[in-house]
């Protein structure tokens, strides 16, 4: 299984598989109002395109990025938008009994303004699926662009590391 999520996400192998334990993260600074908004905006944002990955829902997901995606990762390289989506549809076919799923590793997230464009976003994530009958689970670094154009938040670039 390993091999087959490996194989069918050159650019999002942040779904392949490997045991890891997350970092004790450190506490959370205070955060000004407009920080805070920013903060929960970004959190829902993840956590709506993270609802749609656990339901295997290449339609809904693909609405969070932008066309102009780059996708970095530091196993599969760099991949754009129609690759990254092709990608994703591959490993939901390969995955569709095994409960593949994410979940943001609590204390991790961190989002900061970036002037005049959006936002960035950086956490640790915990991907898991069903392997031989035993969890197989693995805890990866992540950080997304978050672009605000039209009213509408999209994900331009991703870079997916520590695998």
């Amino acid at each position: 299984m390993k091999l087959l999520l490996l194989a069918a996400l050159p650019l999002a192998g942040t779904f392949a598989c490997t045991t890891a334990k997350p970092a004790v993260p450190a506490a959370a600074a205070p955060r000004s109002p407009a920080a805070q908004e920013l903060y929960t905006t970004i959190a829902r944002q993840d956590s709506l395109m993270f609802v749609a990955f656990n339901r295997h829902d290449l339609a809904q997901l693909q609405t969070f990025f932008a066309e102009d995606l780059e996708f970095y990762h530091d196993r599969g390289g760099l991949a754009n938008y129609q690759q990254s989506m092709d990608g994703f549809r591959r490993m939901f076919e390969q995955n569709k009994t095994t409960g593949l799923n994410r979940q943001l590793v609590p204390g991790t997230l961190e989002v900061y303004p970036i002037k005049d464009y959006g936002a960035v976003e950086t956490y640790q994530h915990r991907f898991c699926h069903v392997e031989n009958g035993k969890d197989d689970c693995g805890t990866f670094k992540n950080t997304m662009l978050w672009r605000l154009k039209d009213g509408q938040w999209k994900v331009t670039r991703v870079i997916s590391y520590d695998h």
